[in-house]
């Protein structure tokens, strides 16, 4: 094929040239672990993801720079709680690559566009990549020689969470980290002696000026919990609440809080020993969704699937 020449020659050769563009900026902060684990855990390191969204939404390049910021942390435990996929199955080789590329172990919990894109695809995607799926189950780790029990529930916003099943065999001596999709389950892990629950789905809102994430996400869609630290980690348990990596609409993201982020915790240290992006926030009224609500996100994932 012979060069093009003349002005269009020269716009190709200056876009070939072109370096790819960087990954969007990941925002990585810091948090140390409830006060119940201080006298369990000792320098137990986690990093939680969230709300991936491989797909066509969001660039592959942004998830694997959240994998390599992970990684670079070098945490003990990587977790991440749901929306691995964004509305269809494509790119589940893709995510299974962006799993396999974490060092730590890996545990994970589904979020509802995991059940709308077919649940059981995503979860074989997941192992695959080496991750342990807990659906309504958990799991005892040696980290560090030090045993840490992780609680995991299937996503509630579309009906899937059973606490009860979750819950049972749970040891009380052990420390328990809750992982959940959906932030407003803490309330009652609390109450069952999880200390800490990670949780993602709200994205932080994406648009975050002038308070705009609490308009949209708490007063209109109901949430309790927008994004970041929620409770009180020294008495009653605390709830975190990601960011998220991907988008499953739009990527745009104005603002500090909306910002993509990987979040790092340090189990074991105490609130105070180091300089935190921020300090538990008031939760917002909130409003449970009804049975029919609920039902109605259950047919979206049954009718996708079939």
């Amino acid at each position: 094929m012979k060069a093009l020449r003349g002005p269009l020659g020269s716009i190709v050769e200056l876009l070939s040239k072109r370096k790819a563009p960087k990954p969007p900026p990941i925002e990585v902060r810091r948090f140390a672990g409830p006060a119940a684990f201080q006298s369990a855990l000792d320098g137990i390191r986690v990093a939680h993801l969230t709300d991936l969204h491989v797909g066509r939404v969001t660039p592959l390049a942004v998830q694997r720079e959240a994998v390599a910021l992970a990684n670079g942390a070098e945490p003990d435990l990587t977790v991440i709680t749901g929306d691995f996929v964004c509305h269809s199955q494509k790119y589940l080789d893709e995510l299974t690559a962006v799993i396999s590329e974490l060092k730590s172990p890996v545990l994970c919990v589904l979020g509802n566009h995991d059940h709308w894109s077919g649940a059981e695809a995503v979860r074989k995607a997941l192992r695959k990549g080496g991750a342990e799926v807990l659906d309504n189950a958990h799991t005892t780790l040696t980290l560090r020689h030090q045993r840490l029990q992780v609680v995991g529930l299937d996503d509630a916003y579309t009906g899937h969470a059973d606490r009860e099943k979750a819950l049972k065999g749970l040891r009380a001596d052990l420390p328990t980290l809750g992982l959940s999709h959906i932030a407003e389950e803490a309330d009652a892990l609390w109450a069952a002696g999880v200390p800490l629950v990670l949780s993602g789905h709200t994205h932080a809102g994406q648009v975050t000026v002038a308070k705009l994430h609490e308009l949209s996400i708490g007063r209109i869609a109901g949430h309790k919990y927008v994004h970041g630290l929620y409770g009180d980690r020294g008495t009653t348990g605390a709830v975190y609440v990601g960011a998220g990596v991907g988008a499953a609409i739009i990527p745009l993201r104005v603002g500090e809080r909306g910002r993509r982020e990987v979040t790092l915790f340090e189990l074991g240290a105490a609130v105070g020993s180091f300089d935190e992006h921020h300090t538990e926030q008031r939760a917002l009224p909130g409003r449970k969704p009804s049975k029919r609500a609920t039902a109605r996100r259950a047919r979206m994932g049954r009718n996708k699937a079939s």
